[in-house]
């Protein structure tokens, strides 16, 4: 949980440049790949990134974002585009219209209360939790995955290092 909006931003923006070089690494024709007819495609996958960060306008901020009906876009790039929008709106919002006493106000989620702080902190952990399913679908699209918290099987051979398996 966040108690201060330094701390928030700090923290948000590190993840979101971890996320960006996820969805950077996407091609139009990758967006199709899916695990089974039963899940999510790549392409899904980066969307809900992209408009699950509306859910904070429920906690009373204020942003511009991707109305949550729009159509999944064919185009990574236009997804790439709109998550850099809204990572930026939210970002923005959360400095500019709440204090850290607003951190510690409470919203029901699901039938639990959720401090502010807490849900800025699930916002962090849901992108992570699905950046992980991406790169598995990036794998089998044969998409090169970028360093996410550390190096990738490619990255050690690119410095010339054996991987670790």
């Amino acid at each position: 949980m966040f108690i201060k909006i330094d701390d928030f931003a700090s923290e948000w923006t590190k993840e979101a440049q971890i996320t960006e070089r996820v969805l950077n690494a996407l091609t139009d024709e990758s967006l199709t790949q899916t695990m089974t007819s039963q899940h999510r495609t790549l392409g899904q996958l980066a969307w809900h990134l992209v408009v699950s960060i509306q859910y904070m306008q429920s906690l009373g901020l204020q942003f511009t974002g991707v109305h949550i009906e729009q159509a999944i876009p064919a185009s990574a790039s236009i997804i790439q585009q709109r998550y850099r929008e809204i990572n930026r709106a939210l970002l923005e919002a959360v400095q500019s219209q709440w204090t850290e006493e607003d951190l510690r106000m409470t919203h029901e989620i699901g039938g639990e209360l959720w401090e502010n702080g807490a849900s800025l902190r699930f916002t962090i952990l849901h992108q992570a939790h699905h950046r992980g399913q991406m790169t598995v679908l990036m794998r089998q699209a044969g998409l090169r995955i970028p360093e996410i918290y550390g190096p990738t099987y490619e990255s050690w051979l690119d410095k010339g290092m054996d991987p670790l398996i």
